[in-house]
């Protein structure tokens, strides 16, 4: 296990290290300059040569990476362009929404996919089980900017329940939560769908293996073959669809952060590409990937846990 964890690590820091010099290079071959940016159409040459003497983008670009590179390994993602503060402050401030919604929107993903998924396979060849994988494909076709706007009709305008919009922030824990609970749904929905799909066809292919049926004829019940036996073998393929939804659900919800108003990390980004802040991008792209690769391989930790032969 130990030398498995090993060859992960190495080949997480190798990952890391090539999308890093992927992100710096798109970024910087995005038109437009960042100087002229700030300083409008109407600055003299030499204002503008000035300005980019000072952010230091008169440097060659390989010299520019390895400067940023450094400061990255040690945590110093540099200064914002436009509001001269410390990037990695900005997005450790944005994270705070982005993470807290991602992690609710997970959990209520599972908590409606779980059962969901078992009552479909549990009902393989009945009318239930079409009923029910017709709901989850409709949850599927739905889109969660419009699923938002009509929750946001019903449970803020409507019924005013929740909180249309807006985080007034976690000195106020109550208020933060109630102001997260509608987009959570909203992006939870598709995402809920896709795994009780997923699960029902892993569970189906597992209560087809040999040591189900010898459970039965040892006097299970079908749940209870399918509860004790079959949920845990059919969790690798969930645990993949559970990575990549996560990983989604923290750098994809940008349209959900603007429909509500909140002050997340995609939004963020969304700022920082109108107002070529380059700086910004870099850094909160790359906070992203690497939240993705951790991610990545805290699932490959879980599939050798659950399955002891992947470790060779």
């Amino acid at each position: 296990m130990l030398r498995y964890v090993t060859r992960r690590l190495i080949s997480l820091g190798l990952s890391l290290l090539v999308a890093s010099a992927l992100i710096f290079a798109v970024v910087e071959l995005v038109p437009g300059d960042p100087a002229s940016f700030m300083l409008g159409t109407g600055a003299q040459p030499e204002t503008v040569a000035a300005l980019r003497e000072q952010l230091g983008l008169d440097l060659p670009l390989p010299l520019r990476y390895l400067h940023w590179l450094g400061g990255v390994v040690t945590g110093d993602l540099g200064h914002s362009f436009t509001y001269k503060t410390p990037v990695a402050g900005m997005i450790l401030d944005r994270m705070q929404v982005s993470l807290p919604l991602a992690l609710l929107a997970l959990v209520l993903a599972v908590a409606v996919a779980l059962p969901i998924g078992m009552f479909a396979a549990g009902r393989r060849g009945r009318a239930a089980e079409t009923a029910v994988m017709g709901a989850t494909q409709i949850g599927i076709a739905l889109p969660n900017f419009w699923f938002a706007m009509l929750l946001v009709l019903v449970f803020a305008v409507n019924l005013r329940l929740l909180p249309a919009g807006g985080f007034p922030g976690w000195s106020h824990p109550g208020a933060a939560l109630k102001s997260l609970i509608l987009p959570a749904v909203a992006l939870a929905l598709p995402q809920a769908a896709i795994l009780a799909r997923v699960l029902r066809s892993a569970l189906v292919e597992t209560l087809g293996q040999d040591y189900i049926r010898t459970a039965r004829a040892k006097g299970l019940t079908a749940g209870q073959a399918l509860s004790r036996h079959a949920l845990r073998n059919a969790l690798i393929p969930v645990l993949t669809i559970l990575g990549m939804q996560f990983s989604f659900l923290l750098a994809g919800a940008i349209i959900i952060e603007n429909v509500f108003y909140l002050p997340g990390l995609g939004r963020l980004i969304f700022q920082a590409i109108t107002q070529r802040d380059l700086i910004v991008v870099q850094g909160a792209v790359l906070v992203l990937v690497a939240a993705v690769i951790l991610v990545t391989f805290l699932v490959d930790l879980s599939y050798a846990l659950i399955d002891p032969r992947l470790r060779r």
